[in-house]
């Protein structure tokens, strides 16, 4: 079976499976298959340059395509700044108080753009907040903002 491979898998199949897999990637947005099938393509270039076997071009893309997958978790790493399961894209969302937060106490903000659908939102602070304060968000709590002053 791996002689039939030798034999008949050639350099330009690499480069049709990377395009296949390049054209699947902007279907899906994920950026996982875009390593993938630069990978593939990358295979078929040096499988071109210098020919390989059947089982060194599969090597060749499985270590393309785990380091591709490494750096783009690498490169792309988004803190987690809340444990508790909501969506913490708009930490940097800034606001103002419109209802005077005590320490540990709750209050009232209005953000400036909608956080999780909404711009008014109770909230809470460690430290003593004056209605016009600008804030920014410190964490998501369920229904509950804890913010800081900026």
């Amino acid at each position: 079976m791996v002689e039939f491979l030798d034999a008949n898998v050639v350099w330009w199949y690499w480069i049709i499976i990377g395009f296949i897999l390049l054209i699947l990637e902007m279907n899906t947005g994920t950026f996982v298959i875009l390593g993938l099938g630069v990978a593939a393509v990358i295979v078929g270039i040096l499988d071109f340059i210098m020919p390989m076997t059947f089982l060194n071009q599969v090597l060749t893309w499985i270590v393309l395509s785990l380091l591709s997958l490494w750096a783009w978790k690498k490169w792309v790493k988004i803190p987690i700044v809340s444990n508790t399961g909501q969506s913490d894209h708009t930490l940097d969302t800034y606001g103002t108080v419109s209802e005077e937060i005590h320490p540990h106490q709750r209050g009232k903000v209005i953000f400036d753009t909608p956080v999780l659908g909404n711009t008014t939102w109770h909230a809470t602070a460690e430290e003593t907040l004056k209605v016009g304060t600008r804030i920014q968000i410190q964490e998501v709590n369920g229904q509950l903002i804890s913010v800081r002053a900026v």
